[in-house]
């Protein structure tokens, strides 16, 4: 795991300094190149959700992602309730296998969440099935696991 310096930027952190965004660039590449300059500890909910959501600089991000949801696993960026959560459990399930740590404590904070919007629970149980295994979630109805 790397340390969280938080006074450090993305671009500092990781070494990589990106170059300045053309005038060809979208907003979204734009943003997230100065979202890279910024120290992570001044980072929002906002800005990670956008980052993590990009695949960017996941080493450091989600660690801070965790403790975020640890304190509310329902915060929110921009766009709705739970969207950091949502961009985190959205991952390619192999970045857990790098990140063991921030993976584990996730498991512990959404294995608790009960009442979610449907497509986050899906996610969630997606998140929860060890992805070692062809295993399927079984079907719900009424927000209740139905086994056969």
């Amino acid at each position: 795991m790397h340390p969280l310096n938080r006074d450090r930027s993305l671009e500092e952190l990781e070494r990589d300094r990106w170059p300045a965004p053309s005038a060809h660039d979208t907003r979204l590449v734009a943003t997230a190149q100065a979202l890279r300059r910024r120290p992570i500890g001044e980072l929002t909910v906002e800005d990670m959700r956008l980052l993590i959501g990009q695949d960017i600089g996941l080493p450091y991000l989600l660690p801070l992602a965790v403790e975020v949801l640890r304190e509310n696993p329902m915060a929110e960026g921009h766009l709705y309730e739970g969207d950091l959560l949502y961009a985190v459990l959205t991952r390619n399930p192999s970045v857990w296998v790098e990140f063991p740590e921030p993976g584990r404590e996730l498991r512990g904070i959404v294995s608790k969440l009960i009442g979610l919007p449907e497509d986050l629970q899906q996610e969630v149980e997606r998140f929860l099935v060890p992805q070692s295994t062809d295993k399927q979630v079984p079907p719900r109805r009424n927000g209740r696991r139905i086994f056969t």
